[in-house]
């Protein structure tokens, strides 16, 4: 059996789900992500055994969380200067339920033996890839979006999905979720 790609991921709920597709300039050099594709990541793995897989899962299960919610708001750009390569939409200041709970996936991910990233997370929702996007063009679309408020939402599951690349996109697939308690 070969090695999966797997990431850990909050969703947003379909109603912000349909603002942000909504968003798309439709910009030469930008691709837009699907509705179903807007996630949250929380860890990805992008090479793990079955093994590892199934321990991956077990000690997600035993993490424990409460429901919080999470604005969606504020556009940028990796890296921030120079040419995009990303179009994203943050989380505000950032909720520390959320950083909490980023903090437990990649210690379940350690204590089985998978490298944690240790960048430091900048939690967003990936909108766009760009590429040989019109800077001008492109600035004018993030400047006339930069006080972007998309909604809030209540996280009450995270979800690990195996993520199959194709020549037509990924293809996430959910693997398992877990309920806040």
């Amino acid at each position: 059996m070969s090695a999966k790609r797997l990431f850990v991921s909050i969703d947003p709920p379909q109603s912000i789900r349909k603002v942000l597709v909504e968003l798309d300039p439709r910009l030469r050099g930008v691709r837009w992500i699907a509705g179903d594709q807007i996630h949250l990541t929380l860890g990805f793995f992008p090479d793990v055994s079955h093994d590892v897989d199934l321990a991956l899962r077990e000690k997600l299960e035993a993490i424990e969380f409460g429901s919080f919610f999470l604005p969606v708001e504020g556009i940028g750009t990796f890296p921030p200067k120079g040419s995009a390569k990303i179009i994203w939409i943050g989380v505000g200041a950032g909720h520390p339920h959320l950083f909490q709970l980023h903090k437990r996936v990649q210690e379940a991910a350690l204590a089985i033996g998978l490298e944690a990233d240790l960048r430091p997370w900048h939690p967003h929702f990936t909108l766009a890839r760009c590429h040989g996007a019109h800077g001008g063009v492109l600035r004018k679309f993030l400047k006339s979006n930069e006080n972007l408020d998309a909604g809030m939402f209540r996280v009450e599951a995270f979800h690990l999905y195996c993520s199959e690349l194709t020549p037509a996109g990924p293809i996430h697939t959910c693997q398992l979720s877990v309920p806040a308690r």
